[in-house]
């Protein structure tokens, strides 16, 4: 079965643990943190402080989603504070073989997230050693927008790759992934499925969370 990933950018932060123990009853796999540093994205939010809230309220898997510069600075923070799963960007990471395996080495599942516009040649000397590979199919920054179609073909390709290499390695995307698009995404390849706006901004979020399991085609 496909995994669902709630972004708590999107929750109500007046009553954080209300929404976080709904979508935990609803049947969550993760819950999925946005850092932004306001530099590598236009937009400002959240840090390792909220991590540890988070820690405290579940026991699911934090997926923490670093779009921030030099994230090397702050892999330690987050980990300390409760991190299970920690994506960094391609495109913010000088060394970046030597990030994933620091991440690792600290027993945290390591992640390599690709921006939009990224193509998937990045991978080929680290994807070995990576335990997901988090697809944006939007572009990141900003919550509430639209699915980018052409990210189909690159869930597909990487899938592939994944597969040919007999790798056990988990596609996330993140990006205008609500029931209308899990379909298409499920059936291009992937397995991890971030949606923010989608489920928070619902007025049930089990009906959603079920609907988007119904819809789901692994």
């Amino acid at each position: 079965m496909g995994k669902i990933s709630p972004s708590i950018l999107s929750a109500d932060f007046t009553r954080l643990a209300d929404d976080i123990e709904k979508v935990e009853k609803a049947g969550a796999d993760y819950i999925h943190i946005d850092v932004m540093d306001g530099h590598f994205v236009p937009n400002i939010t959240i840090g390792p402080m909220l991590v540890e809230a988070v820690r405290r309220i579940t026991d699911l898997p934090i997926d923490v989603h670093l779009m921030i510069s030099d994230p090397d600075r702050y892999i330690d923070a987050f980990v300390e504070k409760g991190a299970s799963i920690i994506s960094i960007h391609t495109e913010a990471v000088t060394h970046l073989h030597r990030t994933i395996q620091y991440i690792r080495d600290k027993g945290v599942k390591a992640s390599l997230a690709l921006n939009p516009a990224t193509t998937l040649d990045c991978l080929e000397y680290v994807l070995p050693d990576l335990d997901m590979v988090l697809l944006m199919t939007v572009n990141p920054g900003f919550e509430g927008q639209k699915f980018i179609p052409a990210m189909i073909p690159k869930i597909k390709q990487l899938r592939d790759m994944i597969n040919k290499q007999g790798l056990n390695i988990e596609i996330e995307v993140d990006g205008g992934i609500k029931p209308e698009t899990i379909e298409m995404v499920s059936s291009a390849g992937a397995d991890v499925f971030v949606a923010g706006s989608a489920i928070f901004y619902s007025n049930n979020y089990n009906s959603i969370i079920h609907k988007m399991r119904e819809n789901m085609r692994i």
